[in-house]
């Protein structure tokens, strides 16, 4: 049965959330049915070019060659049994290790980002990492232990108390982060992202990471870098930690490892800390983890990336982006914009306060552009757009932004 679309609203209100429902109304009541490539398209069948998506798209919506392997993967066996030894699980952590960086041979699938921190830290725990380590504005999951690391007291204080003995450091003080190791010998874990997404695309001062690396072999701390948002390609880098220079004990995979097709996320690790998983399978768990299908996903999103230059193209669309962005913000809005930042395809616009970020968001819309907001940093509009726009895409978005400034400069002109 095929709900009739003029339900919707009203069967989110009763089962779902009168919440998103609100917001919905907000932004237009649109409702998305089909996607394709860089489109969504809503159920009038209006076309919006997609820069948001939360980071999961770089390699497009519905991309064919992903689609392609879900579909006969689902044909052929969509789960597995967990008793037998499955394939599809074993391409893909094949997949995944040659693209990661060195010295992370070990996988461990899951559904979700924040699965993928909760993962972490009972590895970390298994080694008696007790003392969890993360940064002001760091975003880590929902989750209770990932929640724990998110340091944000929005989303933290309605489900206090959380994990015990977690302590959030500032970003990019490498001598705060020092003092807290040098007061916790061999029992801390580190988690960080090496630029902060949901943060408002904040970025370390240089060497930082590499700091941090150094600090944590001083201490015996593990170190966990976090690249759900940030790897595969997103800074035009495979990873964060490639442009770094820095090998983490763990590091987070999520986003686009989905191909925008199936939920899957991954902890890579070195086989040292891997070695409590290692050796009993059962001690951390989940029915659903490694499908056949998200495996499928996984892999053909991998290939995909390789095969298609993806990564390349992401530095070059972000090389051309960031100026031209950062050039019409200050003809049509100077007095309300910030900054621009970025790497890649993980672009930040800070504005003058979260109103007039929320403006932008909206106008935006209209425009038939979607972009994000960031959620630790609500005055930051956040594009990450898929690495197969076109060259008219690109034109396409400079000029609704170039629209939208004019529009939204005018109004808090008034």
């Amino acid at each position: 049965m095929t709900l009739d679309q003029r339900h919707v609203p009203d069967v989110y209100r009763r089962h779902l959330s009168v919440g998103r429902v609100r917001l919905a109304t907000v932004t237009g009541g649109a409702m998305e049915v089909r996607s394709a490539g860089s489109r969504v398209y809503d159920a009038d069948g209006v076309e919006y070019l997609d820069c948001g998506g939360y980071g999961v798209f770089l390699v497009g919506h519905c991309h064919p060659r992903v689609v392609d392997a879900v579909v006969a993967q689902i044909r052929t066996h969509p789960l597995a049994t967990r008793l037998l030894l499955e394939p599809a699980a074993a391409t893909a952590a094949e997949a995944l290790v040659s693209v990661a960086p060195a010295g992370l041979p070990r996988v461990h699938f899951v559904n979700s980002g924040a699965e993928a921190t909760e993962t972490a830290i009972k590895l970390a725990r298994a080694h008696g990492k007790t003392r969890l380590v993360s940064m002001v504005n760091g975003f880590h999951g929902k989750t209770a232990g990932a929640l724990s690391l998110t340091a944000n007291g929005l989303y933290q204080d309605p489900f206090r108390p959380l994990l015990p003995d977690v302590c959030h450091v500032p970003y990019g003080d490498a001598a705060a982060l020092g003092a807290v190791l040098a007061a916790a010998p061999g029992r801390a874990c580190v988690f960080v992202e090496p630029v902060q997404g949901e943060g408002g695309v904040v970025f370390p001062p240089p060497g930082y990471l590499r700091e941090v690396a150094g600090l944590c072999r001083a201490h015996g701390a593990l170190l966990v870098l976090d690249e759900i948002q940030t790897g595969l390609g997103r800074l035009g880098h495979w990873w964060g930690a490639e442009r770094d220079g820095v090998a983490p004990d763990m590091l987070l995979a999520g986003k686009n490892l989905s191909g925008g097709v199936i939920p899957v996320a991954a902890v890579l690790a070195t086989d040292e800390v891997y070695a409590p998983f290692n050796k009993d399978p059962f001690l951390h768990s989940s029915t659903f983890a490694a499908a056949p299908v998200a495996m499928a996903a996984a892999a053909a999103t991998v290939a995909t990336i390789r095969d298609e230059g993806l990564v390349e193209r992401a530095a070059r669309l972000g090389r051309r982006l960031l100026p031209a962005l950062g050039r019409i913000l200050d003809e049509h809005c100077p007095q309300l914009t910030v900054e621009v930042r970025g790497a890649g395809l993980l672009i930040g616009i800070e504005l003058a306060d979260e109103h007039v970020a929320g403006d932008f968001v909206l106008e935006l819309i209209n425009q038939r552009v979607l972009v994000n907001h960031s959620l630790n940093a609500h005055r930051v509009i956040r594009l990450t757009p898929p690495a197969v726009l076109t060259e008219s895409d690109v034109d396409r978005l400079l000029t609704a932004f170039a629209t939208t400034a004019s529009v939204v400069g005018k109004d808090h002109q008034r």
